[in-house]
């Protein structure tokens, strides 16, 4: 997709950021070179059959003054997210930058080294894995820990061990409590449609240039090779425990609740150095990432983050995330974890003064402004999360959708409300010059509005979809924000291209092959077409031979219902182990493995209403 030239209204915005945002703080960039040993050259990395899952070569672009298209602040974001290599932390801990969407770090004991975080991908992890050994030797892997259920901070694991290791014990695997539940939850109930907005959000499809994909913020772009997971074989649960792995004393804080369900940060006496896992980066982070999840508690974040402080801080001289690049000195890890601390704090507290004033969302948004410290810098910055999605989170987490305003309790569905404006405006080409007035005006944010009503009445109005196109074209040439830069391309090369569908998806075959039964029997209970379903009453026993246990399914009036129980009575029973159940409900029906007693026709109606998700649903069109 070739860009459209900045129209005058952008190009001006973005110039005035240049006098208004301390750029003259180059602060940022003397600690993201600091340290640095050498890069991956060249920065691609590629399948064994040569498809490339990660190329940080493609943003070599990123160099000098921002362009007329890009947001100086993202520029400027984008090119210390864009670094890439080997670098030290303190002499024993090393991380590799930039060769996926977060960063993993080696700690080095006294015999091995601990890996923190192995990335996305199986090749980006062991590619890292390599570089560090190239430059520290050839140190066994003694450690892996996750510090949060997140899937760039997992999927790349066996890149750095086997399940043999992890099952022999001869690699410990460390976690949060409630780890595997929620990794396996998130990328699997809502995977598909959390997978195809990533697409959005990422921009993985986009071309990368000054018009088009420059990173997302907290990370350039999401890898694209194997996702694995090795389950935990050691699990943190309190806050103040301690490990000691390969002679290297590691000391625990939960924060569950906070940026992941499941998260924690952890402290090294040996190297006076505390992990912030992903609750203290150089951005302001999502309440509600724009893919979907559940919404944070910026509460909770900004208490945790205190205790950060009056825990470690005293003690810590360097302080590294799993993205973005490190804080060194005692006073400016405690200045930065205090920002961080009150930036959460503020929004969460401004936020609930004005909703108690009748204030409703989008409101608050465009009201919300921070103190000047924290405007001042730079990790508060919306590259990632923004204040305006955030404000809207935090309502939704108290408040819900709902307003409160009784128009608003049961309007139209889009596309119905689409037919009814452009006929009230007076038709989609009344519609569209209202737009092209907007957009020549600089509102596109109305143009915007305007030409979604106009696309979800008639969508293959060739000059509203063209109008369409540059404008969010032109609000992703102005956008701070990484991500909403990343959506507005997106939406507007589908218009201009056609659907991409889902550049990359997470529900991987080894995370859905931890799946417990109940989780198995859940997702199969999500794919249930309902109304299909009504009138069908059946009983199912499945019996899981590995695990020695036998379940229960009834469906009845739409709903999959499981319990565990003794066989016996059912219309139909299944003899099986759970990977090849796992099989079964991905339409495997054709492998050997499966024992069915009883009426088959029972089995083939349950199958028969399962409904699987659309990796490829519109997003900008109905």
């Amino acid at each position: 997709m070739v860009g459209k030239p900045v129209t005058p209204a952008i190009e001006k915005a973005n110039r005035e950021l240049l006098t208004t945002l301390p750029f003259a703080d180059t602060q940022d960039f003397d600690d993201a070179d600091r340290g640095f040993i050498a890069a991956l050259d060249p920065g691609v990395i590629r399948t064994a059959d040569g498809r490339v899952v990660w190329d940080n070569d493609s943003y070599a672009f990123l160099h000098g003054e921002a362009p007329a298209s890009v947001n100086p602040s993202l520029w400027r974001q984008s090119q210390l997210v864009a670094k890439q290599g080997l670098y030290e932390v303190v002499e024993g801990i090393y991380q590799v930058r930039g060769l996926d969407l977060s960063n993993i770090t080696f700690v080095e004991g006294d015999t091995g080294v601990i890996v923190i975080d192995p990335l996305i991908s199986t090749e980006t992890a062991a590619a890292a894995l390599s570089l560090y050994r190239a430059h520290r030797g050839e140190k066994k892997v003694v450690a892996v820990i996750y510090t949060h259920s997140h899937v760039d901070h997992f999927g790349g694991v066996f890149g750095v061990t086997t399940e043999e290791d992890a099952a022999s014990g001869a690699v410990m695997i460390i976690a949060p409590e409630g780890f595997t539940g929620h990794a396996v939850a998130e990328n699997v109930y809502a995977g598909t449609a959390m997978s195809r907005r990533a697409g959005y959000m990422y921009g993985a499809a986009l071309a990368r240039g000054p018009q088009g994909q420059v990173g997302a913020g907290l990370g350039q772009t999401t890898s694209s090779g194997e996702v694995g997971l090795i389950v935990p074989n050691v699990e943190v649960t309190e806050t103040g425990e301690t490990l000691t792995v390969d002679g290297v004393e590691i000391e625990f804080q939960m924060a569950p609740g906070t940026e992941a369900p499941a998260e924690m940060h952890f402290y090294f006496p040996r190297y006076r150095a505390l992990c912030m896992a992903e609750n203290a980066t150089h951005t302001l982070h999502n309440l509600l990432t724009l893919r979907g999840a559940l919404v944070r508690d910026p509460h909770v974040w900004s208490e945790y983050l205190t205790e950060a402080i009056d825990t470690f801080g005293d003690r810590t001289d360097v302080a590294f995330a799993s993205h973005h690049w490190p804080t060194w000195t005692k006073e400016r890890v405690i200045a930065f974890l205090e920002t961080q601390r009150d930036l959460y704090a503020y929004l969460h507290d401004q936020t609930l003064r004005l909703l108690n004033k009748g204030y409703q969302g989008a409101e608050i948004a465009e009201m919300m402004q921070l103190p000047p410290a924290l405007a001042d810098a730079w990790s508060t910055h919306g590259y990632y999360g923004s204040v305006s999605h955030n404000v809207k989170a935090v309502y939704q987490r108290y408040m819900g959708w709902f307003d409160a305003n009784p128009a608003r309790l049961w309007p139209h569905p889009p596309q119905e409300q689409a037919h009814r404006y452009v006929a009230a405006i007076g038709g989609i080409d009344r519609v569209v010059a209202l737009a092209r007035t907007a957009f020549d005006d600089g509102d596109f944010r109305w143009a915007a509005t305007l030409l979604d009503h106009a696309i979800f009445t008639d969508a293959g109005h060739a000059a509203a979809r063209e109008l369409y196109a540059d404008t969010l074209e032109q609000l992703a040439y102005g956008a701070e924000n990484g991500t909403w830069r990343n959506f507005y391309l997106s939406g507007a090369t589908e218009l201009r291209e056609g659907n991409f569908g889902t550049p990359a998806a997470t529900a991987a075959p080894a995370i859905v092959a931890q799946l417990t039964p109940e989780q198995l029997f859940d997702s199969l209970a999500l794919s249930i077409d309902g109304p299909k379903a009504w009138d069908l009453d059946l009983a199912i026993d499945v019996t899981l031979t590995d695990l020695e246990v036998t379940y229960r399914l009834t469906l009845r009036n739409g709903v999959l219902i499981h319990r565990r129980r003794e066989p016996g009575g059912a219309g139909v029973s299944l003899i099986l182990t759970k990977p090849r159940l796992i099989a079964l409900a991905g339409g495997d029906l054709t492998s050997p493995g499966v024992q069915i007693e009883g009426d088959r026709a029972v089995l083939d109606s349950l199958l028969g209403v399962l409904d699987p998700g659309d990796p490829a649903f519109d997003i900008v069109t109905p």
